[in-house]
């Protein structure tokens, strides 16, 4: 009953007012995801004002990776327990002062402090996103609609954070920073008076602190074995070994934890969904995979071609356009029309032949013979692939576990993220260093770098194609609850049941 009063609430909002909702939670997102990804854009901007160390700066990036991806899991359930909003609010406070620190900062210290900082505010407000869209939309066409939109800006914002990052960098690498002063304010007013204030579980219906402290260990420890000790000493190296060894000891005694707790931070009966366990697999792989693309392109594109930052956002723009085209316009009939299911296969597709593409690249490339193709199918596939995995990654869920859920699909995001950054750029970066050492040109023995991270990009999104033709299950386009969900053999029974007794 609870469930159904939810629900008839939220439809009988007003149509406006829901829908500007919506834009609020995604300018939220947008703010995060450019975040992610303007930063790199900087780096030797801040290197050379704040007298980093090549060591130093990598925590640039690496600090906000570890506690955004850390704590994503236990926001999201903590945002079931005492209201996504408050979640939601609370963490776009974090994030914005943390951005005014950052921008404000004035050695090492104090931008790296600021920058976990940022990655803590990033996870409280990201965490809750999904699971409050899909309050809001229950009926299943608005919902596909306005999973299309959210799934364009958590999955375009990065290539939008390369060109916004090149023209900000270009005057003062401060204003990367600043400039989310004033979004965070005009998102944080809008979300005052558009969201819905919900209550809340309540604490007392799942405050497992064990559990909290496990998970946000394993996945904090896990997030800093990949983004530090593998990408700098190698997967081999006793002491990557030994971290990552401790990082799955935490997450299985988490596991056992949850197995047995009265009121657990994550009740496990969530994975009985094979459609929300396969996408969040599915994500895992195919996010590493585009890191072939995205990041490995975006070095050959700098190292290789000489690109400057502003050409280098330009290179990247078909993604985005095409991507939100696809996103805001035809996501929601075709997931509708079809299933997400069948939408996210020949989106992966598309993505693996883009990369594929890109493992031809030459030394002396050029954009529109080399590049633009690639992008074209990137950004069609991407635009094809990731609404239907939000669709996927939320399917079965009870609304008191929706931002458990969406907590989840973002750490399946940023864990496939950081697991692709650190495999490709290492094994890229060996591969480089063993040609140069043969008397390989520099240019060339990049290129050669570069064509193996696209190689193990596309092996990744093989295996991610391979999961969704097995694990996940196809259902009715127009069935019940979230598009594309899978409902619980006995939900359905249930359902079942009640049918007959309301017949008799």
């Amino acid at each position: 009953m609870t469930e159904v009063r939810e629900k008839q609430r939220q439809t009988d909002a007003p149509d406006s007012k829901r829908w500007l909702a919506l834009y609020v939670l995604c300018g939220g997102m947008l703010m995060i995801v450019l975040d992610a990804t303007i930063v790199n854009v900087a780096l030797a901007d801040i290197q050379q004002d704040l007298g980093f160390t090549s060591a130093g700066l990598a925590w640039v990036v690496n600090g906000y990776l570890i506690s955004f991806g850390g704590l994503l899991m236990l926001a999201g359930r903590l945002g079931d327990l005492i209201g996504r909003r408050t979640m939601f609010l609370s963490g776009l406070v974090v994030f914005t002062a943390a951005s005014a620190l950052c921008g404000l900062a004035i050695n090492e210290v104090t931008l790296i402090a600021a920058r976990f900082l940022q990655g803590v505010g990033g996870a409280m407000t990201s965490a809750v996103i999904l699971g409050m869209i899909f309050a809001m939309f229950p009926d299943p066409r608005e919902q596909a609609k306005a999973i299309g939109r959210y799934a364009f800006v958590a999955s375009a914002g990065g290539a939008i954070g390369l060109l916004l990052g090149g023209v900000l960098t270009a005057l003062d690498w401060r204003l990367i920073f600043l400039v989310n002063l004033p979004i965070g304010v005009l998102v944080g007013v809008g979300a005052l008076k558009i969201l819905d204030n919900d209550q809340g579980a309540g604490l007392k219906d799942g405050a497992d602190v064990p559990g909290a402290v496990l998970i946000t260990a394993a996945l904090m420890l896990g997030v800093y074995t990949i983004v530090k000790p593998a990408a700098e000493y190698g997967w081999t190296d006793p002491v990557t070994l030994g971290l990552g060894a401790v990082s799955l000891l935490l997450l299985a005694g988490f596991v056992a934890r949850e197995a047995t707790a009265a009121t657990p931070l994550m009740p496990l009966k969530i994975f009985r969904s094979r459609n929300l366990s396969g996408a969040n697999v599915i994500q895992v792989l195919t996010v590493a995979g585009m890191f072939g693309m995205f990041f490995m392109g975006s070095l050959y594109l700098k190292q290789v071609l000489g690109y400057e930052p502003m050409q280098l956002g330009l290179a990247f723009f078909p993604v985005a356009a095409i991507m939100g085209l696809l996103s805001v316009q035809f996501s929601e009939g075709l997931v509708m029309r079809f299933g997400a299911r069948k939408v996210l296969i020949p989106g992966l597709s598309l993505i693996l032949i883009a990369l594929l593409w890109l493992t031809q690249a030459p030394v002396d490339g050029n954009y529109w013979i080399d590049i633009f193709g690639p992008m074209v199918l990137f950004g069609t596939g991407a635009g094809l692939a990731f609404p239907s995995l939000m669709n996927l990654a939320m399917s079965g869920v009870q609304p008191q576990e929706a931002g458990l859920a969406s907590g989840l699909a973002n750490t399946t995001m940023q864990v496939g993220g950081a697991l692709g950054l650190a495999v490709l750029a290492t094994l890229s970066a060996s591969k480089t260093a063993d040609l140069m050492q043969t008397g390989t040109p520099v240019a060339e023995a990049l290129t050669n770098g570069f064509h193996l991270a696209f190689w193990i990009g596309a092996a990744l999104v093989v295996v991610a194609l391979a999961a969704a033709v097995i694990i996940l299950k196809s259902v009715p386009p127009q069935g019940h609850g979230p598009q594309g969900s899978e409902l619980d053999d006995e939900l359905l029974l249930e359902a079942e049941v009640a049918t007959e007794r309301t017949a008799i």
